[in-house]
């Protein structure tokens, strides 16, 4: 059994919305989109037009700057909408799903006896490559890259986050060879980190060619950065992959099955959706048809993903692709007169000022998790930026956060290298946000900070 590293900064936010360890009724998917957004700093270019017949697998779009990485089609069906912004910008490429999938046959295969360019090029053309993320930069990982090690969070610490086991029950021998083929990919190896203080359940826990290393502690100890930063820290000139758990069972797969099944398993969660349950579906499926009748009337915010690192979206929206669940919270719109100065005790904080901060303590007492009702109120707007030590409470890696954040604000590269840019990306901050009293949008600040390290030092 392996050792338990202990995570001692940082903090749980619960929050009212849960969701239930039940799976609703199968809704059928009629549209999917892959986004652009999903994958910061690609260049892309179609290789689609509207009106074109796909199977899952073909391509829609390809990198290019990489030409052999393709984004495809989870689906079969008909391309039917290339949705443009500004400057003809790809803001998404819509497909209409036929009621039986047809697939690309991309040759099942063993990942253990084939060479890692085999793997390589069975991944880019499947579409399965895109769900590796470089470290530095939080990017789609580079094919001409060796990666020092490849890391998996095996749960998932955010507010209302999903069971992981839940997610991959049933996906044992898909979550195997999906880890056998990553192994080929790095020079070291696969780490999988697992929660102490809960079950694994039976796809994590049987896993078999992994280092599996067990945390304990507050949100973030479920963040694939912060188990990268105690184990194994990325210093400069150091290439590190990460993916998450179900993004291995789709590439475990292509391998078995040699066809790109992106089948998946998401949570609806939040306050404002009536039923909240698991539900099977696809990557990139319309959100619409789960929604239908399953949110409260009134002003709500819409996220793919969780309250911390999601996406606002519409009811019209698609899911990310690097996302597990879809979370609805009422809009925080309605302004409140001296709402701070108030001591209620459905106020979260992590200051001694307020209530809630003695009431979490005594979750450590009676086991009572306390939950909030919380909306999307930022409570104050931007102001000066001061030195509190609120960071320094929930960002358990061995930086300093304000002072880097500082050097990017200035486009100070040297001190940004310095205070380890290279070792987080916008998500390692997310409660660095939450806790902000200056109000600076944080996470906004670290990628263009990556942004403009991945510019001038490549």
């Amino acid at each position: 059994m392996s050792e338990v590293i202990k995570i001692k900064r940082g903090v749980d936010i619960g929050l009212v919305g849960e969701v239930e360890n039940e799976f609703a009724p199968a809704l059928p998917v009629e549209t999917v989109a892959i986004k652009p957004g999903d994958f910061h700093g690609v260049r892309f270019k179609l290789s689609v037009k509207e009106g074109d017949e796909v199977k899952a697998g073909s391509p829609l779009l390809f990198h290019k700057d990489d030409e052999a990485i393709k984004f495809t089609s989870p689906v079969s069906g008909e391309v039917a909408q290339v949705v443009r912004g500004e400057k003809r910008r790809i803001l998404e490429v819509r497909v209409l799903a036929d009621k039986e999938y047809t697939y690309e046959d991309f040759g099942a295969a063993d990942p253990i006896e084939l060479e890692r360019e085999a793997i390589i090029e069975k991944m880019t053309a499947s579409g399965c490559w895109t769900f590796l993320k470089q470290r530095p930069y939080n990017i789609v990982a580079e094919t001409a890259k060796t990666p020092k090690a490849i890391f998996i969070s095996g749960f998932d610490s955010a507010p209302l986050a999903p069971d992981m086991a839940t997610l991959l029950e049933g996906n044992e021998k898909e979550f195997q060879t999906g880890i056998d083929a990553l192994a080929k990919l790095t020079s070291g190896k696969v780490h999988l980190g697992l929660n102490a203080d809960a079950p694994a359940g039976r796809v994590l826990s049987s896993v078999k060619g992994v280092e599996v290393n067990k945390y304990s502690g507050p949100h973030p100890a479920g963040v694939v950065g912060v188990q990268i930063a105690q184990i194994d820290p990325i210093n400069k000139g150091e290439t590190v992959w990460t993916i998450n758990p179900e993004h291995v069972v789709i590439i475990g797969r292509l391998f078995l099955e040699g066809k790109f099944d992106a089948r998946i398993n998401i949570a609806l969660t939040g306050s404002e959706i009536k039923d909240r349950k698991y539900h099977s579906t696809i990557l990139g499926a319309a959100i619409k048809p789960f929604l239908k009748g399953n949110v409260s009337e009134g002003k709500n915010r819409i996220i793919s993903g969780n309250v911390l690192t999601g996406t606002k979206i519409t009811d019209e929206g698609y899911l990310s692709i690097y996302e597990r669940q879809v979370t609805v919270l009422r809009e925080g719109i309605d302004p409140e007169l001296f709402g701070w100065l108030i001591p209620k005790p459905d106020k979260f904080s992590i200051s001694r000022a307020l209530p809630s901060f003695f009431m979490r303590q005594a979750e450590k007492f009676t086991g009572q998790k306390v939950a909030y009702d919380l909306d999307t109120n930022s409570h104050g707007e931007k102001r000066a930026f001061v030195v509190s030590g609120e960071y320094e409470q929930v960002f358990p890696f061995d930086i300093f956060p304000v002072q880097l954040l500082k050097a990017i604000m200035t486009n100070d590269i040297e001190l940004m290298e310095n205070l380890g840019i290279y070792e987080v990306v916008e998500e390692d901050f997310a409660l660095c946000e939450v806790v902000c009293t200056s109000k600076i949008p944080v996470q906004e600040t670290v990628r263009k900070g990556l942004d403009l390290m991945k510019e001038e030092m490549g």
